[in-house]
């Protein structure tokens, strides 16, 4: 970037009229196919799906579900702003667990995740079709809760 450039990222929701958009990156950069229902979820997941734009250039996404346990990241950011957003509303939602899948040679996202607190909790084999390894790691981090004031 040049000198007193700054990044400009900003999040929008995911919506019938750019759902094609996260198929299109999901395509691009996950060797998984997500079905219609996948989609069909992070249509209805409201916050908790977004996309990244960089100068108007979708360039990530963050997807998670409502579980009964609490929140599972089904897709890695690209752009940290997106994992603080879920963060965030995890805080703000008292959710006090977020986990995630990952490929068990996926040392980047495994590095990624770690940065912010994630940890390795289980292994699940034969999790992923039609790619080696099918195996994947469980991370997961417990979301720090605002102290209620006295």
């Amino acid at each position: 970037m040049g000198a007193g450039r700054e990044a400009s990222i900003s999040l929008d929701g995911v919506r019938d009229k750019n759902v094609m958009q996260l198929k299109k990156l999901n395509t691009a950069l996950f060797p998984v196919r997500y079905n219609d229902k996948y989609y069909a979820d992070a249509l209805a997941s409201g916050d908790f799906t977004k996309l990244a734009y960089y100068n108007d250039i979708c360039v990530g996404s963050i997807a998670c579900r409502l579980e009964k346990k609490g929140f599972k990241h089904v897709s890695m950011a690209r752009v940290i702003t997106l994992l603080n957003h879920v963060l965030d509303l995890c805080t703000k939602q008292n959710i006090s667990e977020i986990y995630l899948h990952v490929q068990t040679n996926n040392e980047d996202a495994i590095n990624f995740y770690k940065k912010f607190g994630f940890e390795i909790t289980d292994t699940i084999q034969n999790y992923y079709t039609n790619i080696s390894p099918p195996d994947c790691y469980v991370l997961t981090k417990f979301v720090s809760q605002p102290q209620a004031k006295k």
